[in-house]
């Protein structure tokens, strides 16, 4: 059986005689694009590419993934510090790209980002199912995005129309602190939901800036190894794949996520009731993020 089929994205049951339960839990704080929504985060991805080219600068899909989960601004900026893409600026332009560089291909990248988005709000299999089993456990929904909020503003809505919506959403230019990888958005939902104890909240994310988030939050923190930006393919295309090749990309990016700080690594959002019942469990032996 394939282990990307659609049949396996079902979320696994949390449900016992008195209910589903995770009691040592109080809330799930989810990225967005590769972990809700968009299979394989391709949205961002083209975009920067897209941005590039219009400044005559080739950026592969590959180099635009490097720093995902950042927000788009801070995205730009490191894009520019590697020396690939610094160099083509500076044969192009006959200079080395300033600020003033990254405000520019930000202001381009944005409405090209916002006029396309909604081509890539359709939910991630069993995303919208997992929600529902989570607020039927009494956990609360929190989630971050590395998007600026005029980008929000445009995916939420069609997000929601399909199912997936959020207690309360930050978006990536939301905070004076700053976004990823610090702990701000993360803890940001912390204030909003009024949660007592970062300890019982459990970041989900397919980026490894997403996961240190979560871990200078104080948070437990579950990284998704093919529906997002690490892997980068849409759900066709992972179907599409020999299951060694499959095998081998989830182990390749397990790796890296677990270098980050993930402390499971599951597929997607369809696995992360049974992750969740392995943290609770955790936390009931007494082990804390």
């Amino acid at each position: 059986m394939n282990p990307v089929s659609t049949a396996s994205t079902a979320p696994a049951s949390t449900t016992t005689s008195a209910g589903p339960r995770y009691p040592h839990l109080q809330a799930v704080i989810f990225d967005w694009a590769g972990t809700l929504v968009d299979h394989g985060s391709l949205a961002p991805t083209q975009i920067f590419v897209d941005a590039f080219a219009t400044f005559g600068i080739a950026l592969t899909l590959d180099e635009a993934r490097g720093p995902m989960g950042l927000s788009k601004r801070d995205h730009i900026r490191t894009l520019l510090e590697d020396a690939g893409l610094q160099s083509q600026w500076q044969a192009r332009f006959g200079r080395a790209s300033t600020t003033g560089d990254i405000d520019a291909i930000y202001e381009r990248f944005m409405p090209m980002q916002i006029a396309h988005v909604g081509r890539y709000s359709a939910p991630i299999p069993g995303a919208v199912e997992v929600l529902a089993a989570l607020r039927g456990a009494g956990l609360r929904i929190g989630s971050c995005s590395g998007y600026p909020r005029q980008v929000m503003d445009v995916l939420l809505p069609q997000a929601m129309a399909a199912g997936i919506w959020a207690d309360h959403v930050v978006a990536g230019d939301d905070l004076a602190a700053g976004g990823r990888p610090g702990p701000f958005m993360a803890l940001g939902n912390v204030l909003a939901l009024g949660l007592g104890d970062v300890r019982a909240c459990v970041k989900v994310d397919d980026t490894t800036p997403g996961i240190e988030e979560g871990r200078r939050a104080g948070m437990w923190t579950v990284g998704l190894s093919l529906s997002g930006n690490e892997t980068g393919l849409t759900l066709e295309q992972l179907q599409a794949l020999p299951d060694a090749e499959v095998a081998a990309k989830r182990a390749a990016v397990t790796q890296r996520l677990m270098a980050s700080g993930a402390h499971l690594v599951i597929d997607s959002v369809a696995q992360l009731p049974k992750a969740l019942a392995e943290i609770d469990a955790r936390m009931a032996r007494g082990e804390r993020p």
